[in-house]
């Protein structure tokens, strides 16, 4: 068994868009492994805990009034009135690659394994090897106009440690984001644009929260799939019909996920990572963690997707031990739907709805091809068998995911 590594460095890494014009950081054979390296887009919330002393992070991250190592941080313009910094925002994530696989054609699909997950230690001596994450309440959260105490709104950066020893996280310090000056002398009153460093003399911690919680570990990637078709840079925000910003706490170790390729090679990246998030994600981020992944990556042929539960597969599938799993959008393919100006379209769109229905009609497929049921049989085993639930509420293209157990089928 082949295995690579890719770390995460200025060269391997890009921020805030998929993109079908990168060239492949590495490319693997169906088959073979990889172990990728990621690095959260919020590590600047706690500089000095999640960034000084790493050299990789350091770089990642660096600007400075003469020199941005990562220029572009978004899917938008780069050039022009540029109001935050270029790529203005229109995607936010750090993701690791693109990996193109063999001999991957448009209609085929990609398998990716996820056997294994771990975090990126602190390399600050003074937190020397412990993992830390940050959880902004943020305002594209669900919460934000609806909040009841002063300041109204607001946003609140919670800092997390992460205990692998006992597999939980537990708060340390939050604090109220207030006004934060970029090298380049723009002013961002809220947590506007990727990578901004907190000067955390201009901010006061709150101590002593959540006291005497401790939240179960669920290291999953929040972003991970293939690069879309319809435009060269595609926002990291809204999830598709390739994969990307999912934010399911099951894609996790020992899951399956399954992706339909629209460009040659696939151009797998990844990044997001959680070191835990409840369904609905609610405050608009998880735990925001680095973490270093190893996957295994297996090429589907289309001719050879007949008769097995890929047959028409035409979105992202995850399969673990128990179940299958479907997602459901606000718009099933909002890069196709929505005309051309589908990146800002879609910021409209966002409904539970839609996305339930979307969720319903994908699993009652799978069922009706895969395990050939009537459409009638479907609905009523969906009914009293099959679990929704809201993967997120704060991607534009809002989440549910449609499981349906294994077991169900042992005696078929």
């Amino acid at each position: 068994m082949t295995k690579h590594h890719l770390p995460a460095t200025p060269d391997t890494v890009h921020w805030g868009y998929f993109s079908k014009t990168l060239e492949p950081v590495l490319t693997l054979k169906s088959g073979e492994r990889a172990v990728i390296e990621t690095i959260t887009h919020h590590a600047n919330d706690d500089y000095e805990r999640m960034i000084a002393g790493d050299p990789a992070a350091e770089e990642i991250f660096h600007w400075s009034k003469d020199r941005k190592t990562l220029r572009r941080r978004g899917a938008g313009p780069t050039d022009g009135a540029l109001t935050y910094g270029s790529g203005e925002g229109l995607g936010v994530h750090l993701l690791t690659g693109p990996i193109a696989i063999e001999g991957a054609e448009p209609g085929d699909i990609i398998e990716v394994r996820i056997l294994d997950a771990w975090p990126r230690p602190s390399a600050n001596p003074a937190y020397q090897g412990r993992f830390f994450g940050s959880n902004p309440a943020a305002n594209w959260g669900f919460q934000y106009k609806d909040l009841i105490e002063e300041p109204k709104p607001r946003e609140v950066v919670t800092i997390y440690e992460l205990d692998m020893g006992e597999a939980s996280v537990k708060a340390l310090y939050s604090y109220l984001w207030t006004p934060q000056t970029d090298p380049d002398g723009i002013v961002h009153p809220t947590i506007d644009y990727p990578g901004v460093r907190v000067d955390h003399d201009t901010i006061v911690k709150k101590e002593g929260i959540l006291s005497g919680i401790k939240v179960p570990a669920r290291l999953h990637f929040g972003t991970m799939g293939l690069a879309p078709a319809e435009a060269d840079f595609v926002s990291t925000i809204p999830p598709n019909y390739t994969g990307g910003n999912m934010d399911d706490w099951r894609i996790a170790r020992g899951a399956r996920m399954y992706y339909p390729v629209a460009v040659p090679g696939g151009l797998f990246s990844c990044g997001d990572a959680h070191a835990s998030q409840g369904d609905s994600e609610l405050s608009g981020t998880a735990i925001e963690i680095s973490l270093t992944g190893e996957f295994e990556f297996i090429l589907h042929k289309k001719a050879d997707l007949g008769g097995t539960i890929l047959e028409g597969l035409n979105h992202p599938l995850l399969e673990n031990e128990d179940v299958w799993s479907v997602y459901g959008f606000s718009v099933t393919n909002y890069l196709a739907e929505l005309g051309p100006d589908h990146q800002h379209e879609i910021l409209k769109r966002s409904s539970l709805d839609n996305a339930m229905r979307d969720a319903f009609r994908k699993l009652r497929r799978f069922l009706m091809t895969t395990q050939k049921l009537s459409e009638d049989e479907a609905i009523s085993l969906m009914s009293v068998a099959a679990d929704f639930a809201v993967t997120q509420v704060v991607d534009a293209n809002w989440g549910v995911t449609g499981s349906i157990r294994k077991s169900l089928f042992a005696g078929r």
